[in-house]
């Protein structure tokens, strides 16, 4: 637990005051507690854990249940109005911000996407259903994503139209309308 929340910390350039820390602080725990022997006193850790998810969820406003399975490197960058289904799971060095909605289509259907390594969601975008996200992924802001994005990718818009990136970079694209270009 204690080797995940010093690689958390790095993640986030060693600001203890993020918000999204807080959040894998307790996200940690809540995962740590799994292993706790003998079961009464995982019951102790479990009874702490559920407290402390709450007083962050309340406090931050981002809600990561510990059955999420997250990897390394693992940012919330900014805080507020962040839900994640307990059917999701991220890869490695995955990066999440305001408004952001990861979780099911419709609650008859138990599955979440399943977001590869390095990917990027934008604010208010929602990821829905169950869905994979590949590697080197690009979610632009307010993107609502219903259908796989295959690996080195963007998607942007409502419903979201997946691009391709060239080199890494995210394809330049614009809009007709304002004449603006990117994400």
């Amino acid at each position: 637990m204690f080797d995940n929340i010093r690689a958390d910390l790095k993640a986030y350039d060693g600001n203890w005051g993020a918000q999204g820390f807080w959040v894998m602080i307790v996200y940690r725990f809540g995962r740590w507690r799994y292993g706790v022997r003998p079961v009464i006193l995982r019951k102790v850790f479990s009874a702490l854990y559920h407290v402390a998810y709450k007083f962050v969820q309340v406090l931050t406003g981002i809600e990561l249940p510990c059955e999420v399975p997250v990897g390394r490197n693992f940012v919330i960058d900014h805080f507020g109005g962040i839900i994640i289904s307990g059917y999701a799971s991220f890869g490695d060095d995955c990066r999440i911000r305001n408004g952001v909605v990861v979780g099911l289509r419709n609650i008859e259907e138990k599955a979440a996407p399943v977001i590869g390594n390095n990917v990027d969601i934008g604010a208010g975008a929602k990821v829905l259903g169950p869905i994979r996200i590949g590697d080197n992924v690009l979610i632009g802001a307010n993107a609502v994503v219903l259908t796989d994005v295959p690996g080195d990718s963007i998607a942007v818009g409502v419903p979201a139209v997946i691009r391709p990136r060239k080199n890494g970079h995210a394809v330049k694209i614009g809009t007709a309308a304002t004449g603006s270009d990117g994400l």
